[in-house]
């Protein structure tokens, strides 16, 4: 089990920054399988000005974002890659989708990622959220990391 992540561990590896980056800490960590992580929904992020204005929802979009981004760094984790070798890692495809309840400012979102395969370059997992212990989403995503130009 690899140690927890702090924000400035997380800076230092996903090239996101504010108001995009969306995970606050990792909390756990097995690499080439599993990493589970937070991010703090706070009413200051600028996306509920208009999201909605007299209801504040996280769009389903940044929530399958935030899965991405803990995915990434389980990715750069387990494949070792320092955060001064240029690497990214992008979205290759997203399966499954599915919301079961509304994220709200105030909620805190866990975020777990396991890989389910590797194959060539791609590599596939399987990644909910939730809040407080409820389904909040849950999706296969399936990404790919490469050097930045």
């Amino acid at each position: 089990m690899t140690p927890t992540m702090d924000i400035h561990e997380i800076l230092k590896r996903l090239p996101h920054r504010y108001p995009i980056l969306l995970v606050d800490r990792v909390l756990e960590m097995e690499k080439h399988v599993r990493i589970k992580a937070l991010k703090n929904v706070s009413i200051n992020e600028p996306v509920f000005l208009g999201h909605f204005p007299h209801r504040p929802v996280m769009p389903g979009v940044l929530i399958l974002e935030a899965l991405a981004q803990a995915a990434a760094l389980l990715s750069f984790a387990s494949n070792d890659v320092d955060p001064g070798d240029d690497m990214v890692v992008y979205f290759a495809g997203i399966d499954g989708a599915r919301f079961k309840r509304p994220v709200e400012p105030g909620d805190q979102l866990i975020l777990e990622a396991s890989i389910e395969r590797v194959k060539s370059s791609i590599i596939k997992y399987k990644a909910r959220a939730t809040v407080d212990g409820e389904l909040a989403a849950e999706a296969e995503l399936m990404c790919t990391m490469r050097k930045i130009c």
